[in-house]
């Protein structure tokens, strides 16, 4: 295929860009470094390798039981051979596979016709027919989508997922017992501590992951609509349920045993699914640690050489989380459309899922894009404890939820005095500012027990995080 003309003059007078080297995308371009690695399971030269290997492994499969009359195991070394198709497939057998395909106009057909020109070198060229035997191009289509998935969310997804998490609660536990303000509904609350809101980040991802983990590939090889018809005509005394489930199960897969033509994507709904909650969650990491660095409760550390702004010298952009922001939000969009796609279907085959999982590489590449700057970015965090402190030195107020529930407890225990708690402090407090002194002077005058006074008169803003720090440690519980 001829190369197109990088001298072409475009209708607006500019020098044409187009060539095979030059990505329309940024994840074959900007970011290939970081989404390289899923090409190896979720491109169209991948696709057509699984496709090749499946093929490969069901005529072996239909040898090695002798399914048909004349059939017989193969040698070991006919066997090593037809492996070597895949184990060897070459950007030479792209593009022979691209130009068979220019005349099928047919991705699998070209498959088939691509591993029988290979035949007769390997002594079996009387077996072409048994090529693509009993199949429909969806037999084929589905496990190898289903083995290409497998291998991109346990070689890729999953492991970068897994050092995300473990960024998160490495830094949870180092900044357990460091405490900060709180801020529900963007105002001053109950302190917590650094750990422990990072800790329900570590807790919540790695319970979507987990969902992940546990999703089951299935896949189906009954033919053109489920039925095993041309099987059974075929061939009507093999046992062809158990050839079918013995074979899918064989690859590593879950055996559908009921479906149409094709393989009815129910489970690649589950795992986008589950892929989405955990995006989703990350999403939500990513606006609290903005919003964390935003008013310094985080610094970030420089890179050497970088620039924050064009025009403004001083600014350190946290660009980590917002790219990761909008890459999460593209991933969810394609994964959602994906599940919401991939199981429906015309009677018993339409086209759509055949285009829609072209797109399935892109929506793990703006996922796995976006995890890997967000574990660039975590890395890249100071906690800025002094600010902290500030800050809750600067909120006595929030004490106002510990004396009132000390009153109460203290009221229950029959000390006088202790009457409308809440409302008191209320009135104290709200919209009004409180220091140490005017807190503890109020403290003071309540007339509480000895024991319940020590505790409030030793508190401060910075010691009221209770059991915060002893949290931390179920971030790594698996439920």
């Amino acid at each position: 295929m001829s190369q197109p003309d990088l001298c072409m003059t475009l209708p607006n007078g500019r020098r044409s860009l187009t060539g095979s080297a030059i990505a329309l995308g940024p994840l074959d371009g900007r970011y290939k470094a970081v989404t390289e690695p899923l090409v190896d399971y979720l491109s169209e030269a991948a696709l057509n390798r699984d496709r090749i290997h499946v093929e490969i492994e069901w005529f072996i499969y239909l040898c090695k039981k002798s399914v048909l009359p004349g059939l017989s195991p193969l040698t070991e070394e006919q066997e090593l051979a037809l492996r070597s198709i895949v184990t060897e497939f070459s950007p030479e057998d792209i593009n022979e596979l691209a130009e068979i395909e220019a005349t099928t106009v047919h991705d699998v057909k070209a498959v088939e016709y691509f591993i029988g020109r290979r035949l007769a070198a390997i002594g079996l060229e009387h077996l072409t027919p048994l090529v693509h035997f009993g199949c429909t191009s969806e037999d084929i289509n589905n496990l190898s989508y289903a083995l290409g998935i497998k291998d991109a969310v346990h070689h890729v997804w999953i492991p970068q997922a897994e050092e995300l998490i473990t960024q998160l609660r490495t830094m949870a536990e180092d900044s357990a017992h460091t405490p900060m303000l709180s801020r529900t509904h963007g105002q001053p609350a109950t302190p917590s501590t650094v750990g422990k809101e990072l800790a329900v980040f570590a807790y919540r991802l790695n319970r979507h992951l987990n969902a992940v983990k546990e999703v089951q590939f299935l896949g189906k090889i009954n033919g053109a609509t489920g039925t095993f018809s041309a099987h059974i005509v075929a061939a009507p005394d093999v046992p062809w349920l158990k050839i079918s489930e013995e074979f899918v199960s064989s690859l590593g897969l879950s055996w559908n045993p009921l479906t149409t033509q094709i393989e009815n994507h129910d489970w690649q709904a589950e795992l986008y699914h589950a892929m989405s909650r955990f995006n989703q969650v990350l999403h939500n990491l990513c606006t609290d640690i903005w919003n964390y660095i935003s008013i310094g409760f985080f610094r970030q550390i420089p890179v050497a050489g970088a620039t924050g702004s064009s025009t403004m010298p001083h600014k350190v952009n946290p660009i980590r989380f917002e790219n990761a922001e909008a890459n999460l939000e593209i991933a969810n969009a394609l994964l959602g459309t994906l599940s919401a796609t991939l199981i429906q279907s015309r009677w018993q085959r339409d086209l759509t899922d055949s285009s829609s999982q072209r797109n399935i590489g892109i929506a793990f590449g703006h996922s796995v894009l976006a995890m890997s700057n967000v574990v660039k970015g975590l890395k890249r965090l100071d906690v800025a404890d002094d600010v902290m402190a500030q800050d809750l030195d600067q909120n006595w107020k929030v004490l106002a939820e510990a004396i009132q529930m000390v009153m109460r407890a203290e009221a229950i225990a029959g000390v006088e005095g202790m009457e409308n708690p809440y409302e008191r402090l209320k009135e104290l407090t709200r919209g009004q500012r409180v220091d140490a002194q005017r807190l503890q002077e109020f403290v003071a005058s309540l007339g509480l027990s000895a024991q319940a006074q020590k505790r409030l008169s030793q508190l401060t803003p910075a010691l009221y995080t209770g059991i915060a720090p002893d949290l931390v440690q179920f971030m790594n519980r698996s439920n």
